[in-house]
């Protein structure tokens, strides 16, 4: 139903000594306590940007949870990476917008500069859609 995704460093005890991050593992959890509709969910900006978040982390989380890699997030003071996702030595950070792309990624360009990721993903109408995202396995997007 739920799980914690823990936060990504390169020291291991940082990793540990940190709360996780919880995820559910499918979003009908988070939908179905609302009592909103469909419609009513995407005109709340930031009740559908959770519930695409949150689509995503279970994707990933659903991956992981069948052996495909390892799960986490990111934050150092006010800065934030959705989910990282390791795969063998590959790297991938993911951020997750329900709208268009802001300018700028302020947590992206941190991680960018600490962790030198393989790839960075960016989930939103003007990236990579969550649609796209959802059709495809999670190895698809870690090439």
């Amino acid at each position: 139903m739920l799980t914690g995704i823990e936060k990504f460093s390169n020291q291991s005890i940082r990793t540990r000594a940190s709360s996780p991050k919880l995820q559910v593992l499918n979003t009908a959890l988070i939908t179905a306590q609302s009592g909103i509709t469909l419609n009513e969910a995407k005109q709340d900006t930031e009740f559908w940007g959770r519930l695409t978040e949150s689509a995503v982390g279970a994707h990933l989380a659903n991956a992981k949870a069948i052996g495909i890699g390892s799960l986490y997030y990111w934050r150092e003071r006010n800065h934030e990476v959705d989910f990282i996702f390791k795969l063998g030595r590959k790297t991938t950070a993911i951020e997750v917008k329900s709208n268009r792309a802001p300018l700028t990624l302020p947590g992206m360009s941190e991680f960018s500069k600490a962790f030198n990721p393989s790839r960075k993903l960016l989930v939103c109408r003007s990236g990579i859609t969550l649609e796209d995202f959802l059709s495809l396995p999670i190895e698809h997007w870690l090439k």
